[in-house]
Protein backbone atom coordinates (compact mmCIF):
# COMPACT_ATOMS: atom_id res chain seq x y z
CA UNK A 1 0.00 0.00 0.00
CA UNK A 2 1.35 3.37 -0.99
CA UNK A 3 2.09 5.89 1.73
CA UNK A 4 0.17 9.14 1.45
CA UNK A 5 2.90 11.71 1.86
CA UNK A 6 0.42 14.58 1.65
CA UNK A 7 -1.06 13.85 5.08
CA UNK A 8 -0.14 16.08 8.00
CA UNK A 9 0.46 12.98 10.10
CA UNK A 10 3.17 11.80 7.68
CA UNK A 11 4.92 15.17 7.91
CA UNK A 12 4.86 15.08 11.70
CA UNK A 13 6.10 11.47 11.90
CA UNK A 14 8.86 12.15 9.37
CA UNK A 15 9.97 15.29 11.26
CA UNK A 16 10.06 13.43 14.58
CA UNK A 17 12.03 10.58 13.05
CA UNK A 18 14.58 12.99 11.56
CA UNK A 19 14.97 14.79 14.88
CA UNK A 20 15.61 11.49 16.65
CA UNK A 21 18.12 10.33 14.04
CA UNK A 22 19.99 13.62 13.86
CA UNK A 23 19.91 14.01 17.65
CA UNK A 24 21.33 10.54 18.12
CA UNK A 25 24.09 11.20 15.62
CA UNK A 26 25.01 14.51 17.27
CA UNK A 27 25.02 12.91 20.73
CA UNK A 28 27.24 10.09 19.49
CA UNK A 29 29.62 12.53 17.79
CA UNK A 30 29.81 14.75 20.87
CA UNK A 31 30.48 11.73 23.08
CA UNK A 32 33.16 10.44 20.72
CA UNK A 33 34.91 13.80 20.55
CA UNK A 34 34.75 14.52 24.29
CA UNK A 35 38.23 13.11 25.06
CA UNK A 36 39.74 15.13 22.20
CA UNK A 37 37.99 18.31 23.36
CA UNK A 38 39.25 17.79 26.91
CA UNK A 39 42.79 17.20 25.66
CA UNK A 40 42.72 20.32 23.49
CA UNK A 41 41.43 22.34 26.44
CA UNK A 42 44.25 21.02 28.62
CA UNK A 43 46.93 21.87 26.07
CA UNK A 44 45.50 25.32 25.40
CA UNK A 45 45.47 26.27 29.08
CA UNK A 46 49.01 25.03 29.55
CA UNK A 47 50.17 26.95 26.47
CA UNK A 48 48.54 30.14 27.72
CA UNK A 49 50.05 29.86 31.21
CA UNK A 50 53.48 29.19 29.77
CA UNK A 51 53.12 32.08 27.32
CA UNK A 52 52.45 34.54 30.16
CA UNK A 53 55.46 33.09 31.97
CA UNK A 54 57.63 33.84 28.94
CA UNK A 55 57.95 30.23 27.80
CA UNK A 56 57.07 30.45 24.10
CA UNK A 57 58.55 30.44 20.63
CA UNK A 58 58.41 34.20 20.02
CA UNK A 59 61.09 35.79 17.90
CA UNK A 60 61.56 39.50 17.27
CA UNK A 61 58.37 41.55 17.50
CA UNK A 62 56.12 39.43 15.27
CA UNK A 63 53.19 37.17 15.94
CA UNK A 64 52.84 35.14 19.12
CA UNK A 65 54.08 31.57 19.03
CA UNK A 66 53.06 29.04 21.65
CA UNK A 67 54.98 26.02 22.82
CA UNK A 68 53.99 23.30 20.35
CA UNK A 69 51.31 20.81 21.33
CA UNK A 70 53.74 17.89 21.28
CA UNK A 71 56.03 19.64 23.77
CA UNK A 72 53.64 21.60 25.96
CA UNK A 73 53.02 18.88 28.59
CA UNK A 74 56.74 18.44 29.25
CA UNK A 75 57.37 22.21 29.20
CA UNK A 76 54.57 22.72 31.71
CA UNK A 77 55.97 20.02 33.98
CA UNK A 78 59.47 21.47 33.72
CA UNK A 79 58.70 25.17 34.17
CA UNK A 80 55.70 25.15 36.51
CA UNK A 81 57.25 24.24 39.83
CA UNK A 82 54.12 24.40 41.92
CA UNK A 83 50.35 24.76 41.48
CA UNK A 84 48.56 26.44 44.36
CA UNK A 85 44.87 27.02 45.00
CA UNK A 86 43.90 29.85 47.34
CA UNK A 87 40.46 29.75 48.90
CA UNK A 88 39.20 33.34 49.17
CA UNK A 89 36.19 34.64 51.08
CA UNK A 90 35.12 37.90 52.70
CA UNK A 91 38.27 39.74 51.70
CA UNK A 92 40.76 37.18 52.95
CA UNK A 93 42.52 34.01 51.89
CA UNK A 94 41.22 31.41 54.31
CA UNK A 95 43.12 28.41 52.98
CA UNK A 96 46.04 27.57 50.68
CA UNK A 97 46.18 24.16 49.00
CA UNK A 98 49.03 22.66 47.05
CA UNK A 99 48.38 20.64 43.90
CA UNK A 100 48.00 17.29 45.62
CA UNK A 101 45.70 18.62 48.34
CA UNK A 102 43.47 20.21 45.72
CA UNK A 103 43.41 17.11 43.53
CA UNK A 104 42.59 14.87 46.49
CA UNK A 105 39.54 17.02 47.20
CA UNK A 106 38.38 18.10 43.72
CA UNK A 107 39.74 15.31 41.46
CA UNK A 108 41.16 17.62 38.78
CA UNK A 109 44.27 19.64 38.01
CA UNK A 110 44.30 23.19 39.41
CA UNK A 111 44.90 24.70 35.95
CA UNK A 112 41.49 23.34 34.89
CA UNK A 113 39.61 25.41 37.49
CA UNK A 114 36.70 27.25 35.82
CA UNK A 115 37.31 30.93 36.66
CA UNK A 116 33.83 31.91 35.46
CA UNK A 117 32.25 29.44 37.87
CA UNK A 118 34.43 30.69 40.72
CA UNK A 119 33.36 34.27 40.04
CA UNK A 120 29.74 33.14 40.20
CA UNK A 121 30.42 31.41 43.52
CA UNK A 122 31.79 34.65 44.95
CA UNK A 123 28.71 36.59 43.80
CA UNK A 124 26.55 33.98 45.53
CA UNK A 125 28.40 34.55 48.81
CA UNK A 126 30.42 31.33 48.58
CA UNK A 127 34.18 31.01 48.78
CA UNK A 128 36.12 31.41 45.55
CA UNK A 129 39.06 29.25 44.47
CA UNK A 130 42.01 31.17 43.03
CA UNK A 131 44.58 29.16 41.04
CA UNK A 132 48.18 30.38 41.18
CA UNK A 133 51.01 28.83 39.20
CA UNK A 134 54.56 29.21 40.48
CA UNK A 135 56.97 28.99 37.58
CA UNK A 136 60.52 29.70 36.54
CA UNK A 137 61.62 31.72 33.53
CA UNK A 138 65.24 32.64 32.83
CA UNK A 139 66.20 31.61 36.35
CA UNK A 140 63.60 33.78 38.07
CA UNK A 141 60.47 32.79 39.96
CA UNK A 142 57.16 34.26 38.81
CA UNK A 143 53.53 33.70 39.75
CA UNK A 144 50.88 33.29 37.05
CA UNK A 145 47.24 34.08 37.85
CA UNK A 146 44.18 33.65 35.59
CA UNK A 147 41.73 36.54 35.15
CA UNK A 148 38.35 36.84 33.43
CA UNK A 149 36.04 39.71 32.52
CA UNK A 150 33.60 41.16 29.99
CA UNK A 151 34.48 42.84 26.71
CA UNK A 152 32.17 44.63 24.28
CA UNK A 153 30.44 41.52 22.93
CA UNK A 154 31.41 38.58 25.10
CA UNK A 155 33.88 37.22 27.62
CA UNK A 156 37.55 38.18 27.73
CA UNK A 157 40.19 36.43 29.81
CA UNK A 158 43.88 36.06 30.34
CA UNK A 159 46.87 35.06 32.44
CA UNK A 160 49.22 37.50 34.15
CA UNK A 161 52.70 36.64 35.41
CA UNK A 162 53.85 38.62 38.46
CA UNK A 163 56.98 38.80 40.54
CA UNK A 164 56.90 38.87 44.34
CA UNK A 165 56.27 42.65 44.30
CA UNK A 166 53.26 42.27 42.00
CA UNK A 167 55.08 43.76 39.02
CA UNK A 168 53.86 42.33 35.72
CA UNK A 169 56.38 40.04 34.02
CA UNK A 170 54.19 38.71 31.23
CA UNK A 171 50.61 38.50 30.00
CA UNK A 172 48.34 36.58 27.70
CA UNK A 173 44.86 37.84 26.73
CA UNK A 174 42.12 36.26 24.65
CA UNK A 175 38.46 36.82 23.83
CA UNK A 176 35.31 35.05 22.72
CA UNK A 177 33.95 37.53 20.18
CA UNK A 178 35.53 40.98 20.13
CA UNK A 179 35.57 42.97 16.89
CA UNK A 180 38.38 41.96 14.48
CA UNK A 181 40.95 44.72 14.10
CA UNK A 182 39.62 46.54 17.17
CA UNK A 183 38.84 44.83 20.49
CA UNK A 184 40.19 41.52 19.16
CA UNK A 185 43.64 43.12 19.23
CA UNK A 186 43.94 42.47 22.95
CA UNK A 187 45.56 39.18 21.90
CA UNK A 188 48.07 40.92 19.66
CA UNK A 189 51.62 40.79 20.89
CA UNK A 190 52.21 44.55 20.77
CA UNK A 191 49.35 45.10 23.22
CA UNK A 192 50.26 42.27 25.60
CA UNK A 193 53.93 43.27 25.67
CA UNK A 194 53.00 46.79 26.84
CA UNK A 195 52.08 45.41 30.26
CA UNK A 196 55.57 44.10 30.98
CA UNK A 197 57.10 45.94 33.95
CA UNK A 198 53.87 47.70 34.95
CA UNK A 199 53.20 47.93 38.68
CA UNK A 200 49.98 46.94 40.41
CA UNK A 201 50.84 48.40 43.82
CA UNK A 202 51.73 51.92 44.91
CA UNK A 203 54.90 52.56 46.91
CA UNK A 204 52.72 52.40 50.02
CA UNK A 205 51.50 48.92 49.05
CA UNK A 206 48.01 49.98 48.00
CA UNK A 207 46.57 47.99 45.08
CA UNK A 208 45.90 50.28 42.13
CA UNK A 209 45.85 47.97 39.12
CA UNK A 210 46.51 48.95 35.51
CA UNK A 211 44.23 51.07 33.33
CA UNK A 212 44.04 50.75 29.56
CA UNK A 213 43.87 54.50 28.98
CA UNK A 214 43.36 56.84 26.06
CA UNK A 215 45.85 59.69 25.79
CA UNK A 216 48.14 58.51 28.57
CA UNK A 217 50.99 60.48 26.92
CA UNK A 218 53.16 57.37 26.89
CA UNK A 219 52.41 55.61 23.56
CA UNK A 220 55.57 53.49 23.80
CA UNK A 221 54.73 52.52 27.39
CA UNK A 222 58.18 53.37 28.66
CA UNK A 223 56.84 54.77 31.95
CA UNK A 224 56.23 51.81 34.22
CA UNK A 225 54.96 53.49 37.39
CA UNK A 226 51.93 55.32 35.93
CA UNK A 227 49.56 52.33 36.27
CA UNK A 228 48.50 52.78 32.63
CA UNK A 229 49.05 51.30 29.19
CA UNK A 230 48.02 52.89 25.91
CA UNK A 231 44.51 52.05 24.72
CA UNK A 232 43.66 50.21 21.51
CA UNK A 233 42.18 52.45 18.83
CA UNK A 234 38.41 52.01 18.52
CA UNK A 235 38.19 49.52 21.39
CA UNK A 236 37.31 51.60 24.44
CA UNK A 237 34.84 49.14 25.97
CA UNK A 238 37.12 46.15 25.46
CA UNK A 239 39.99 48.11 27.00
CA UNK A 240 37.80 49.00 29.96
CA UNK A 241 37.05 45.30 30.33
CA UNK A 242 40.76 44.48 30.45
CA UNK A 243 41.30 47.19 33.08
CA UNK A 244 38.40 45.87 35.16
CA UNK A 245 39.41 42.21 35.11
CA UNK A 246 42.98 43.10 36.11
CA UNK A 247 41.78 45.21 39.01
CA UNK A 248 38.98 42.92 40.16
CA UNK A 249 40.78 39.57 39.92
CA UNK A 250 44.42 40.33 40.67
CA UNK A 251 43.54 42.35 43.75
CA UNK A 252 42.33 39.12 45.36
CA UNK A 253 45.89 37.76 45.26
CA UNK A 254 47.38 40.69 47.19
CA UNK A 255 47.12 39.00 50.63
CA UNK A 256 49.15 36.07 49.29
CA UNK A 257 51.97 38.32 48.10
CA UNK A 258 51.91 40.32 51.34
CA UNK A 259 52.37 37.11 53.28
CA UNK A 260 55.03 35.91 50.84
CA UNK A 261 57.11 39.06 51.40
CA UNK A 262 56.54 38.94 55.14
CA UNK A 263 57.93 35.40 55.26
CA UNK A 264 60.93 36.45 53.11
CA UNK A 265 61.79 39.30 55.47
CA UNK A 266 61.70 37.12 58.61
Amino acid sequence: MAINTDKNSYTVIFAVAMVLVVGSLLAFTASSLKPNIAENRRMEKQQNILYALGINGNEGTGDITFVSTDKVAEAFKTNIKEQLVLEYKDGAIIKTMNRQEYMDQYKQEPYLIDVKKQQANAKAGKSRLLPLFVGESEGKTYYVAPIRGKGLWDAIWGYVALDEDMIVRGTFFDHAGETPGLGANIKQRYFMDDFYGERLLTEAGVFKGITVAKGNNDPKNEIKDDYEVDALAGATITGDGVSAMIKNDLKLYQPYFENLNKQASN
